[in-house]
């Protein structure tokens, strides 16, 4: 089927009570693994590029390559801008044929991130597109770009905040981060509880990616209704791409070790659609 908007996927997984996976695709590989392994498990998907792996692509191709996946495949799929704070980019993502985009001015003032925010979603309405924001600080890394400290959300910011841009998605600030943890996490469930109450859309979790099975599921019985993954699908490709060439030092056929590549991607991401409850929701 053609592709379809994250707001439609996004509210019915709130209204039901579980969470649609959110995947980065780095390459042909990972976006295959990914829309493979939703098909396999009847679940909705949203397939994500960050700003620099839609210019490593080139956003024209990553929009052509994922959507002619997509078109195949018996689920829905959305294709997603992660993380942008450039006005003039997600415009031309938009314009490009992503189905949502995330304008990221949580490192902003806040009148700056409100004013901007607002702006993106005025342009975008009229297309039919779904605009993703993030209210206080996610800590770690995305993808090159080394966040701020970390900074929690504020609850009535983050109603004020949703109502005055109409955001289709918010990402809230709760205690997780990008990359791989670097020591135990701590969630802050009643802040989460709070928000949700306040916040009349659905909620993301970003740094999903190592996150322990049993937070997940508490984030999405708390009202997450979409879960990000991102680095532990590049450690999963990258540690069967170096399994396959360690093991055999004569092969020089891409295909064979990034097929390996794509099968561990496949596997984690079937694990992770069981983990948000996505799966027979198709």
């Amino acid at each position: 089927m053609s592709f379809v908007s994250t707001g439609e996927m996004t509210r019915k997984a709130r209204q039901e009570g579980y969470a649609v996976p959110a995947f980065n695709a780095e390459n042909l590989e990972m976006a295959q693994a990914i829309i493979q392994a939703a098909s396999r498990e009847g679940s909705p998907v949203i397939l994500q590029t960050t700003l620099p792996t839609a210019r490593y692509w080139g956003m024209d191709e990553a929009v052509a390559v994922t959507a002619s996946l997509a078109q195949e495949a018996p689920v829905p799929v959305a294709l997603h801008l992660d993380h942008s704070n450039s006005f003039d980019e997600v415009m031309r993502a938009a314009r490009a044929g992503y189905t949502s985009l995330m304008f990221d001015g949580s490192a902003m003032p806040y009148e700056e991130n409100l004013r901007l925010t607002g702006r993106v979603v005025e342009a975008v309405r009229p297309m039919g597109l779904t605009v993703e924001a993030e209210l206080g600080r996610v800590g770690g890394k995305e993808d090159s770009a080394a966040a701020p400290k970390a900074a929690l959300t504020d609850p009535e910011e983050a109603r004020a905040f949703a109502e005055e841009t109409g955001v289709g998605l918010f990402a809230p600030a709760i205690g997780t981060a990008h990359g791989f943890y670097k020591g135990e996490p701590r969630l802050d469930f009643a802040l989460l509880g709070e928000i949700r109450r306040l916040v009349s859309v659905p909620l993301v979790l970003h740094g999903g990616s190592g996150l322990p099975d049993g937070m997940i599921r508490r984030a999405i019985g708390l009202g997450i209704a979409k879960v990000n993954f991102a680095t532990e699908l590049r450690a999963a490709m990258t540690a069967a791409v170096w399994e396959t060439m360690e093991g055999d030092r004569e092969v020089i056929d891409p295909k064979k070790y990034l097929g390996r590549g794509r099968e561990a991607v496949e596997r984690l991401c079937v694990e992770k659609i069981r983990l948000c409850g996505s799966n027979g929701r198709a």
